[in-house]
């Protein structure tokens, strides 16, 4: 079945936006639009609402809707929500995670190590991306997995990547990652699981937040005295990555 005009206009806007065709602050035409597609602007307007909920357009008074300026606010809100929500997934995703989705993903993270050498941010987000979509992709919720994936959208959209902003943060990530992977591949329970992927990305968020003078987000903030080795897989310790100097 042919995906419906409204689908077709909220994916071809959605492709621009993430792609940097249109940039933050573009105007979006809806007759243009719908005369690329061959529609009526009724279904470009329901996909620049649907565009509007998730936090990728904007509407301004006396212009229309326009593509939605990053700030930190927003950064703040978007990583908040993908902690919550893609800790969830990846809990959920781990029962479902076989020998070679975990060998998979430890291979995605040496190539994200092997470019601290000499620095590439943007190859290391990408290899950063499809590490996550690893862990988390095979969730069988798919309610939580269509949230996730529109959360990381947003923040391809945004197109504001914390390893450029806070070089020192690739190092540390790349280590968390390996302590959600120990967790995963030691049958952790699923409440450690999604402790771990949580605050990994609320160390991301805090990492960023600091850098722009901003105090770190309320949830989960870090715990001292914590480590990952503490995690067993009969025992629900606190998050593990809570309160570790070497990876914040």
């Amino acid at each position: 079945m042919a995906p419906s005009k409204s689908e077709q206009a909220y994916e071809l806007i959605q492709d621009k936006i993430v792609s940097g065709a249109y940039s933050p602050g573009y105007r979006l035409v809806l007759g243009s639009i719908a005369a690329e597609l061959g529609c009526s602007t009724v279904p470009v307007r329901e996909a620049i609402r649907r565009l509007e909920a998730e936090g990728l357009v904007a509407f301004e008074r006396n212009v229309g809707a326009t593509v939605a300026s990053v700030d930190a606010t927003l950064y703040l809100h978007t990583l908040q929500t993908l902690s919550v929500l893609e800790g969830a997934a990846t809990a959920l995703a781990a029962p479902l995670l076989d020998a070679d989705d975990l060998a998979a993903a430890r291979r995605i993270n040496r190539d994200m190590e092997s470019c601290l050498e000499h620095f590439d941010p943007q190859r290391f987000s990408r290899l950063n991306v499809a590490f996550h979509e690893r862990l988390y992709g095979p969730c069988p919720n798919p309610h939580i997995l269509d949230l996730v994936q529109r959360g990381w959208n947003r923040m391809r959209a945004m197109r504001s990547s914390t390893f450029a902003t806070v070089p020192g943060r690739a190092r540390e990530s790349v280590a968390e990652h390996d302590v959600l992977l120990d967790l995963l591949e030691a049958g952790a329970p699923p409440p450690s699981v999604e402790a771990a992927a949580r605050d990994h990305r609320t160390n991301t968020l805090n990492a960023y937040l600091a850098v722009a003078g901003l105090p770190p987000s309320p949830l989960y903030l870090p715990l001292p005295g914590t480590s990952p080795t503490d995690a067993t897989p009969d025992q629900t310790p606190e998050p593990a990555l809570r309160g570790r100097k070497d990876t914040p």
